[in-house]
């Protein structure tokens, strides 16, 4: 069998690839790459000879975080009908896809083999020809351009559903319980400057409309296809000055107060206990 001899840093870069895509083996990581490289240069090609006002016509309508990483639920077209599709939570290729112009998926769903994560259109990254994968893996910030990815279209997609500009298939309450439970599932950490897509236990979150502060002491329900409701604290002001009083927090209310993009989540130590005065009585 033949063999080549490559340098000791590009060898840890062929197995870091290797382990992050679950390669069988180095062959298998290079075929790959070569594969990719042989794509690029395909796009590279047919660009030349598209012309210009065609070339127009494609540009994306939606004003998005990336130019060639979008969330499947808004993408219209792929670069030469060639798709990567990856899965956010762990960074893991899902499939390769060849589609037709322009593309039209109202329903895909698809379960990550390494993760286990169930996964639809809205939170499936498609990665086109275009973006750096080589290197963002190089690099190891592959993860996190998934992740800005979705955030970026959840965030967006709710901004729509506020303004009663969603699809007419999506339903706003069922997109927040949707969005809710990808966040669960994926274990991340809400950035503290985009209003939040869920509502967990343990968080205190900033009503941006109101200046309070709802502290989330747990769930009162047990909803299989829509946000719970929850026992509150709620603050007229910063947790630190203010007394708390305890309420229950309704399902509806929860729905209302993410869908209008109103709560933001504190990155701050835990709360102080409340007295035992304001506790509700039964």
């Amino acid at each position: 069998m033949a063999t080549i001899r490559v340098r000791d840093w590009t060898k840890e870069q062929i197995e870091k690839i290797r382990d992050t895509e679950s390669h069988s083996s180095h062959d298998s990581v290079i075929k790959s790459l070569l594969k990719d490289r042989k794509l690029a240069k395909y796009a590279d090609d047919a660009a030349e000879t598209v012309p210009e006002s065609s070339s127009e016509s494609r540009t994306k309508e939606p004003d998005t975080a990336f130019d060639d990483l979008t969330v499947l639920g808004e993408l219209t077209g792929a670069d030469n009908g060639v798709l990567f599709l990856w899965c956010p939570s762990c960074g893991n290729e899902l499939a390769h896809l060849t589609a037709d112009n322009p593309l039209g998926l109202s329903v895909f769903e698809i379960e990550c083999q390494r993760c286990l994560t169930h996964l639809d259109r809205h939170a499936i990254v498609a990665i086109e020809i275009g973006y750096p994968i080589e290197q963002k893996l190089v690099d190891d910030c592959l993860q996190e351009d998934l992740k800005d990815c979705v955030v970026d279209y959840w965030d967006r997609t709710l901004d729509s559903a506020a303004v009663g500009a969603l699809d007419d298939d999506l339903d706003p309450a069922h997109l927040v319980w949707q969005f809710d439970q990808y966040l669960r599932a994926f274990a991340w950490e809400w950035p503290v400057d985009v209003p939040v897509v869920g509502f967990a236990t343990d968080e205190t979150y900033h009503n941006t409309t109101t200046d309070e502060y709802l502290e989330v002491i747990e769930p009162v329900s047990e909803n299989r296809n829509a946000m719970d409701s929850f026992k509150i604290r709620r603050y007229a002001g910063e947790p630190e000055t203010h007394d708390g009083e305890t309420e229950i927090l309704d399902s509806t209310t929860v729905v209302e107060h993410i869908v209008n993009r109103r709560l933001l989540v504190e990155a701050r130590p835990d709360s102080p206990s409340l007295p035992e005065s304001t506790e509700p009585t039964t």
